[in-house]
């Protein structure tokens, strides 16, 4: 397997294609559907399912997933590239079958659920008749698993869930909830959890409010507090084996990680091609505002960024699919949830500040774009654990010195590299002292 920075010819007439369909089809649902994820809303269950056929025709639906789970199996690279075409707009993702958390939550339901689990929950939400949502993060602990205090006790052959749920997205909207519980509260940190999946309208779930975000209108909150009143749940309802769910977290999170740094890609280009429109649109000073010099330092900055992140999420997309393993590329992971939420925020910002008043308005996408950046910060992981967790890992790959001065001590190196040509130069030397004597000879 190999990328030469070239997409493969046959390849890009699909993303051509998706980007046409993405303009003509998708986007203008932006406008009259209020929240992508509400598939019962009368418009979306009149257009969203015929896109969505026409998606599966072209070969594109759940390009995340293998044949084997109704996926294209097109791999993570290929998906990344997708990713920047439909990542532009929140139905992007929903025609194309690649949602989150969707997406996530079917690759565990794939990889750690029983065949009854797989066709009560999978193959609706593999179909696109369902919407799920995963419930980890808590008002006290935030997302430290090492924290969580909802507990699911065992109660005959059945469990007995009880706590409470912070921000769980889309729960409002979700017809099941995957959930971690602590179930072994005495075992070592990373093995107190197990992972239980049950249909959202089962006794006891309450939702007690829908929390919104800055930049969007309450009525849209979509990140739910739930409150799990004694709700009693059979045997079957375990995800995945007991004690196992900070393992299913991590594999879900890792992937959603990467796929949603692959769609903020998109957004950054969006941003930017904002940004060079407006520059090239707007006159002061007697002149355009491209002709301006911090203007042009703002366009040439922002290019970088976009580029250089682009590039570490199509790097990362490529080893996880040579490896096929998302614990051999974790430190790949990280850098890139490092550095997503900050070029979003740098870019955007810099489009807002061309657009002048325009851009601090509900009138352009910009406020929305720097309030997600700071979502990304704190979603699946806050920044600065990431941060941690990678200095940690690469760290691993030094050891330090016993001696009083660094190896790149540079008298050091220098006496080190005297005495390794130390013969050389001693017949150079030579040398050079014989033609001076022939110089200095009589003739």
């Amino acid at each position: 397997m190999s990328w030469d920075f070239e997409t493969d010819p046959a390849f890009q007439k699909k993303l051509d294609w998706a980007d046409q369909f993405m303009t003509d089809e998708v986007e203008p649902l932006d406008f009259v559907v209020d929240y992508a994820w509400n598939i019962h809303h009368p418009v979306s269950r009149k257009v969203v399912p015929r896109l969505q056929k026409i998606v599966r025709d072209e070969g594109l639906w759940a390009a995340h997933l293998g044949p084997h789970l109704g996926g294209t199996g097109l791999g993570q690279l290929n998906l990344a590239l997708l990713n920047e075409v439909i990542g532009r707009s929140p139905h992007g993702p929903i025609v194309f079958g690649s949602q989150a958390p969707d997406s996530g939550n079917a690759e565990i339901l794939a990889r750690y659920g029983t065949e009854t689990q797989k066709q009560r929950y999978l193959e609706p939400l593999l179909a696109a008749e369902s919407v799920s949502a995963f419930s980890m993060t808590e008002p006290a602990g935030g997302s430290d698993p090492t924290q969580f205090t909802t507990k699911a006790v065992r109660d005959g052959s059945g469990w007995v869930l009880t706590g409470e749920k912070w921000f769980t997205s889309h729960a409002n909207y979700a017809d099941f909830l995957i959930v971690l519980a602590v179930t072994d509260p005495d075992a070592a940190p990373h093995e107190r959890m197990s992972t239980f999946v049950l249909p959202v309208d089962t006794p006891g779930v309450e939702i007690v409010r829908n929390v919104g975000t800055f930049g969007h209108s309450s009525l849209q909150g979509s990140h739910s507090y739930i409150r799990y009143n004694a709700v009693r749940l059979p045997g079957d309802a375990l995800l995945g084996d007991r004690g196992r769910g900070f393992e299913v977290a991590q594999t879900r999170l890792g992937g959603g990680r990467i796929h949603h740094a692959m769609r903020t890609v998109a957004q950054v280009k969006r941003a930017f091609d904002l940004m060079c429109e407006r520059a090239l649109s707007r006159e002061t000073k007697g002149g355009l505002l491209a002709d301006k010099q911090l203007v042009q330092a703002m366009i040439a900055e922002s290019w970088v960024q976009w580029q250089q992140f682009r590039l570490l999420v199509l790097r990362t997309a490529w080893r996880i699919d040579k490896y096929n393993d998302y614990s051999k590329v974790r430190s790949d992971i990280a850098a890139v949830k490092i550095v997503m939420p900050k070029v979003l925020h740098d870019v955007a910002s810099r489009a807002l500040q061309i657009h002048g008043s325009l851009g601090v308005s509900v009138e352009m996408p910009f406020g929305g774009m720097i309030i997600e950046s700071y979502v990304n910060g704190l979603a699946d992981g806050p920044t600065e654990v990431h941060q941690l967790n990678l200095a940690r890992q690469l760290l691993k790959g030094y050891s330090g010195t016993d001696g009083l001065f660094p190896t790149g001590h540079l008298p050091a190196r220098r006496q080190a590299a005297l005495e390794k040509f130390a013969d050389v130069l001693a017949e150079v030397e030579q040398e050079q002292a014989l033609k001076e004597q022939r110089a200095h000879a009589p003739a």
